[in-house]
């Protein structure tokens, strides 16, 4: 089994970082799932790793918390419900991650701007059709 969470090409983490709990689940299982801890917490400190460097902590901590946390509980069993919750914290924390690029402001183009007024023109000829009759016409 992988000693470390992979969340994206240059970034992994070691599971001892991620505490996982479990608890019983409210999911699929009859009796079972009374009697059985199948849900899975993955909790992530982000303030406490020592995988993150300063800008990563900081892009984390502004867009998700100082803790993320994922859970599941879809399936039956423990170990399953541990591989999605890891699945579904690594999900989390690539997005966290993401640099988003700047938007380039962009103006309309000589088309567009033509098409709106051609759509400005049909709807006002379309209301002055509605109107009733003057007494000079």
């Amino acid at each position: 089994m992988a000693k470390e969470l992979r969340i994206n090409e240059r970034l992994s983490l070691p599971l001892a970082e991620i505490e996982l709990r479990t608890s019983r689940s409210s999911g699929p299982g009859g009796q079972h799932a009374n009697v059985t801890a199948s849900r899975v917490e993955a909790v992530f400190d982000v303030e406490a790793s020592s995988a993150l460097d300063e800008r990563q902590r900081q892009r984390l901590r502004e867009r998700l918390g100082p803790v993320v946390t994922a859970v599941a509980q879809d399936a039956r069993g423990q170990a399953r419900n541990r591989e999605l919750a890891l699945e579904r914290l690594a999900a989390k924390l690539a997005a966290g991650l993401r640099v988003r690029r700047k938007r380039r402001p962009t103006r309309p183009t000589k088309a567009s701007r033509q098409r709106r007024l051609d759509q400005k023109r049909r709807t006002g000829e379309r209301k002055r059709t509605r109107r009733p009759p003057s007494f000079d016409e």
